[in-house]
Parts: C-alpha cells; structure tokens; sequence
C-alpha cells in the first residue's frame, strides 16, 4: 500500500470488509446490511423479520448470533489479511422481537500477527442491548482483497 496513513488504512478497511460483503451470501441472505467500517472494527445492521421468530415468537438466538458473527467478520479482516473465527461466545442479554432494528458493533480489544478478541455489542433501534458476543479470531494464509 503506497499510502500507509490512517486515510490509506481506513480506504484498506472499507475495501476489505466490502469486498468479503460482497461474497457472502449468508450475511446478504438474513438482510444484514454493513454500514461502518475502520480498521479494526465494523457496524451491521438488520431487521427481524417474521421467518427469524422462534417458537416462543421472539427473535432466534441463533440469527442474533449470526449477525454478531457477521460484523466480527467485517472487523477482523478489515485489516486485509484473511482471518476466520477460531472460537465465540455470546450472552443473551434480552429477546428481540419482530420489527426490531439490530445494530451489531463490533471492536477489536487485541491483535498480534495471527489472533486477536473482538467484542460485539447488539442492540435495538432503543439502544437496549440484546446480546454481547466475544470472538477469537486466527489469521490464515491470504489477503482478502487484492491490494
């Protein structure tokens, strides 16, 4: 990269996480929509539709699960270099119902050149936080987009 300024970075950034975005049919399939990235973390949002709702009529752990996954994704390879999950955990914190708005956040804590710990945070449109999920991420060989 010619310019290695934050500018030069935070373009990387967008190119590499948009690029995965691009791919990723899981994501574009449950509606999520990457809406921020820098660096090290990124912004995904998505509606709870009613073909998310488990038996209980609330939101399925798993689909939250799934879009706190997803901005994990964005964030660990926004640096460019191909990283997948190597483990993850998330706490429940309150049911989303249908019609929510979700906003997963997510933050880098720690990198070195093969792992690192991302928290996300997940939300409604009221700022109630619905679930916290920490994931540990491994780097494999590659970049995500060509530089």
């Amino acid at each position: 990269m010619s310019d290695k300024g934050a500018s030069g970075l935070q373009r990387l950034a967008e190119r590499a996480a948009h690029g995965l975005f691009e791919r990723d049919r899981a994501s574009q399939g449950l509606g999520m929509r990457l809406v921020a990235v820098r660096p090290g973390s990124a912004r995904v949002v998505m509606s709870v539709r009613a073909d998310m709702l488990n038996g209980h009529q609330v939101c399925h752990g798993g689909i939250v699960f799934a879009l706190a996954d997803s901005a994990f994704a964005f964030a660990c390879n926004s640096h460019n270099d191909s990283t997948v999950a190597a483990a993850a955990s998330i706490d429940f914190l309150a049911a989303a119902h249908e019609g929510d708005e979700l906003t997963a956040e997510a933050v880098e804590l720690w990198r070195t050149r093969r792992n690192g710990i991302y928290e996300i945070s997940v939300v409604n449109q009221r700022g109630e936080r619905i679930a916290l999920f920490r994931g540990r991420s491994y780097r494999i060989d590659g970049q995500v987009v060509q530089e």
